[in-house]
């Protein structure tokens, strides 16, 4: 009431009117000086949290259809087929959602009975709105009385470069709980206790009892979870594994900033072992043999491709032309599982459909090498009406460039003439004048010039396909390095007159020593060799013909000058290896993992020359079977791949450096070996909290102190 009659009596007073108002007027200035935008509140920082599940975390005696999560806030799944991981193994595919703040897994198999059931959820769930991470969460209950909770963890790699394997299974079978052979299990009986390998090959098998248990890793093709075909990439181990946990102390910190720390302190916690299971994957080769495909992409040739390799080629018996010594030149790989036939006569060959009895060995039922016959009908991909059209269009191309060069040559002499007639008329003007005699223009009949039409000019016949030739560099030659000479069709011969080599000695070039050889296994390539001289050049001269086809293309004329590198462009590597076998092969790789030299090195020293400066990196495998060349494993007979190592870092080489190096080949564990500048699989990004609302605070106060 006191308020109320105040009021009235200033508001009833003028001159207290005009102060009030000046006094809301000046006011409202001020404040619409001070307009800003909203800046919103601050983001949620906060990760999801569980407030209660279906059944209870933990539960024994428990058989749900339905596993129920709910939390605190609005919650997604992310990549939940990938991260989330049910174990044991089920083999109708769980329904996996998130809606609003629940998570379900629906069970569609039947759960056992007296077994921990561990839902691995990973780094899957995170909020609806910020997408912070709730971190790696595991949901666990039993079926029986009890909950297993060890756990085995590891990593898997590639066996034949150590690369990690992201996604690929890792399962447990308990070997004192079956009654099948152990060497049976990974064949017969699914895994028992799984896990999946993250971005770097780590991989956790959780819900684990007491007991003695085989490990494998399997990329299961058919979601059996059992070896079960030969295309599937696996591991073994003959290592028996026994979980166990041990209560152990570390040591955490808390920082204050990214430099310094406030204090540190103990911090107890379960460590379960063993935690360090090294897997090595690999798809062992197809050892059944049987014809996987024919294919004719051309008339001249066909290309037969087996599953595996064999010691003996086909016989080929043609049933619709007749077969001598020379009718095929045949082009093979070292393993002899992709065979080309090339076929001489063009009578043969071109033929629409080549029909031919092919006797070869083949994998029965047995599992046997057995002689099978199979009779094959090879018609060509490019049919003759598509070709003819092809060869049209090319001598009609022909046609045209050849007129078209004509025509230019004729009107070139035709411009030179009248020049030179200019040059004649005034010539005989200027002596004319100098004679003092008048100067009488000639009448000159006018040339009547006819029209070159197309029919007058006669287009030759193509000339012969050129015998296409392919070289390696030959600028900045190494001296140890060689020259290849490579063809698109088989050679038939090779003319050694043709070939002129010869070394530049001052300004000029002598005659030098060479020796041009087919590559073995090769029908259409050959590498020359000589004793290159450092800091030298020579000349390569190949004649037209020097190479000529079955076919009878022959090869063009042809100079190539070869610059030789002088030895202060190179640097030299002396290796020595520790803990290695005779049977090691280093290999020198590029940054891109490319072998750029490759050498044995049976009494654990191996020696580079001639390397041009740059990085490089060092790998060994142990060639137990002496083939010159990586093998792969083979569960059946429990053969493990052949063994490799990689030098832990990279080796810089400069010019006119010879740098000794000793490598222990086990003197880190395999999985730390492998350089991360060439490890191709790289790691998951971690998702975290953002923190958002510290530069949201800093940016707030910043405009506060400036409107202050």
């Amino acid at each position: 009431m006191i308020l109320k009659q105040l009021y009235y009596n200033i508001s009833n007073r003028r001159e207290w009117n005009v102060l009030v108002c000046a006094v809301l007027f000046s006011s409202l200035l001020h404040s619409c000086a001070n307009i800003g935008t909203p800046d919103g509140g601050l983001y949620d920082e906060t990760p999801p949290k569980i407030i209660r599940t279906s059944p209870d975390y933990g539960a024994n005696d428990a058989k749900p259809k339905k596993v129920t999560l709910e939390f605190d806030e609005f919650v997604k799944l992310e990549n939940a087929y990938e991260k989330v991981v049910i174990s044991p193994p089920q083999f109708e595919a769980s329904e996996i959602e998130s809606t609003g703040k629940k998570v379900t897994v629906t069970f569609n198999d039947t759960l056992k009975p007296d077994f921990t059931y561990t839902i691995d959820f990973g780094s899957s769930i995170v909020d609806n709105n910020e997408g912070n991470p709730m971190g790696e969460y595991a949901f666990t209950f039993s079926t029986g009385k009890t909950i297993d909770t060890l756990m085995v963890s590891g990593k898997v790699l590639e066996a034949e470069n150590l690369e990690p394997i992201k996604g690929i299974l890792v399962g447990l079978y308990r070997i004192d709980s079956t009654s099948v052979s152990d060497d049976s299990l990974f064949e017969k009986v699914p895994l028992e206790r799984i896990g999946r390998t993250d971005g770097s090959g780590h991989f956790f098998v959780k819900g684990v009892a007491p007991g003695k248990y085989r490990i494998f890793a399997l990329n299961d093709q058919d979601q059996s979870y059992t070896y079960s075909q030969q295309s599937e990439k696996l591991a073994f181990t003959d290592r028996i594994i026994s979980p166990y946990a041990k209560h152990e102390t570390r040591m955490d910190t808390i920082w204050h900033d990214s430099i310094h720390y406030d204090s540190i302190f103990p911090v107890e916690y379960t460590h379960f072992y063993p935690d360090d299971v090294t897997l090595l994957a690999f798809t062992k080769k197809f050892s059944e043999r049987h014809l996987l495909k024919s294919e004719r992409k051309q008339f001249e040739k066909f290309t037969l491709y087996f599953t595996s390799p064999c010691d003996t080629l086909p016989r080929l018996t043609p049933l619709n032309f007749p077969l001598t010594d020379s009718t095929f030149v045949v082009e093979t790989v070292p393993t002899n599982d992709t065979i080309t036939y090339w076929i001489r006569d063009s009578l043969y060959y071109n033929l629409d459909t080549l029909i031919i009895q092919m006797d070869y060995y083949a994998t029965d039922t047995l599992k046997q090498l057995t002689l099978r016959t199979d009779t094959l009908e090879l018609a060509s991909r490019l049919s003759k009406e598509r070709l003819n059209k092809q060869r049209k269009q090319a001598e009609e191309e022909w046609a045209k460039e050849y007129k078209k060069r004509l025509k230019a040559e004729r009107r070139a002499k035709q411009i030179e003439e009248e020049r030179l007639e200019r040059e004649a008329e005034e010539e005989e003007k200027r002596l004319a004048e100098a004679e003092g005699r008048k100067y009488e223009k000639k009448k000159k009949e006018k040339k009547k010039r006819e029209k070159e039409e197309e029919e007058d000019i006669v287009v030759p016949p193509m000339p012969p396909e050129i015998y296409e030739m392919k070289m390696t560099s030959t600028s900045g030659l190494a001296p140890d390095k060689n020259i290849d000479i490579s063809f698109d069709e088989p050679v038939e011969y090779l003319d050694t007159s043709k070939v002129h080599f010869s070394m530049k000695v001052d300004t000029l070039y002598i005659p030098a020593p060479y020796m041009i050889e087919p590559i073995e296994g090769s029908v259409n390539a050959y590498r020359f060799y000589a004793e290159w001289e450092p800091d030298s050049t020579y000349m390569l001269q190949l004649d037209s013909a020097a190479f000529v086809s079955i076919y009878g293309k022959a090869s063009e004329e042809m100079t190539r000058n070869i610059k030789v590198k002088g030895l202060n462009s190179f640097s030299t590597l002396f290796l020595k290896l520790i803990n290695s076998d005779p049977s090691a092969i280093v290999q020198l790789l590029n940054g891109q993992e490319k072998i750029i030299k490759s050498m044995p090195a049976p009494e654990g020293k191996a020696d580079f020359y001639f390397l041009s400066p740059q990085t490089y990196y060092l790998r060994v495998f142990f060639d137990r079977n002496g083939n010159g060349e990586w093998d792969t494993g083979e569960y059946e007979t429990r053969q493990q791949p052949e063994e490799v190592f990689y030098y832990p870092t990279s080796l810089q080489l400069k010019a006119q450096w010879d740098i000794s190096q000793t490598w222990n080949l086990k003197s880190k564990p395999i999985i730390e070996q492998k350089p991360e500048k060439i490890t191709k699989q790289k790691p998951d990004k971690v998702k975290q909290i953002q923190h958002r609302n510290a530069e949201k605070l800093a940016e707030r106060a910043k405009r506060k102190r400036k409107n202050n």
